[in-house]
């Protein structure tokens, strides 16, 4: 069996969806140490000034886990992302077939941080119709810090591929894969070009720019 295993993302790019596909279980890494100005409450849109950002506001202590991070309600973020969203994508090709997802996500209210990142890639593989089964790192109970984790996560589900994002070749200790009868398979995804609004394109944005854009069947084509 084929898994992955990632920290739960705002709106993720592209390449979160190609990961996705690829495996046979996706893992949620909710119970790990959250990090403060990365992928976890924020991502980038397309705007006619270039790249805008969209940033869940949260509520932060050093050393909290994923899951124990909660949103900053008092700031009407929600309805901030929502008309940013509108105002650069209204001409999008395939704006009105989308929003309504964007809508169903943003309209509703939500305490904690993971909540809303799962809820978002979950409205995306809706849209695009796949259906793949995931579970939370949380619920299995494992030990262990950074590649120790990922090891006694696939050694927990009885997995025999671990595929791994390519930036982790730095850091991550393949023999302790191979030393559990674990084969490790290296993502490689580059976001192709695609047509995008306001000139100059920009790759590794919020997958919901290449949606909007290009619509579900040619989304599908791009991030297998």
């Amino acid at each position: 069996m084929k898994i992955a295993i990632h920290q739960p993302q705002y709106l993720p790019w592209p390449g979160y969806f190609n990961k996705i596909m690829q495996c046979d279980l996706f893992i949620f890494l909710d119970d790990v140490q959250y990090k403060k100005n990365e992928w976890q409450n924020r991502n980038r849109i397309k705007s006619a000034a270039g790249i805008q950002w969209l940033t869940v506001p949260v509520h932060y202590k050093f050393g909290q886990k994923i899951n124990e991070i909660k949103i900053d309600n008092h700031i009407l973020w929600r309805k901030d992302h929502l008309k940013s969203i509108k105002v650069n994508y209204n001409k999008a090709k395939y704006f009105y077939e989308f929003f309504v997802y964007i809508e169903e996500l943003l309209n509703k209210e939500y305490k904690m941080l993971v909540d809303i990142n799962v809820s978002s890639i979950i409205k995306i593989l809706s849209y695009l119709g796949i259906d793949k089964p995931f579970k939370f790192s949380s619920e299995l109970k494992v030990e262990g810090e950074k590649t120790d984790r990922l090891v006694n996560i696939c050694k927990k589900l009885s997995a025999d591929i671990y595929i791994s994002g390519s930036g982790a070749k730095e850091y991550l200790e393949v023999e302790k894969f191979i030393d559990n009868g674990i084969n490790v398979i290296f993502q490689e995804y580059k976001t192709p070009d695609y047509p995008q609004l306001f000139d100059e394109f920009i790759p590794n944005i919020s997958i919901i720019d290449m949606i909007f854009n290009v619509g579900k069947e040619e989304t599908l084509k791009l991030v297998i």
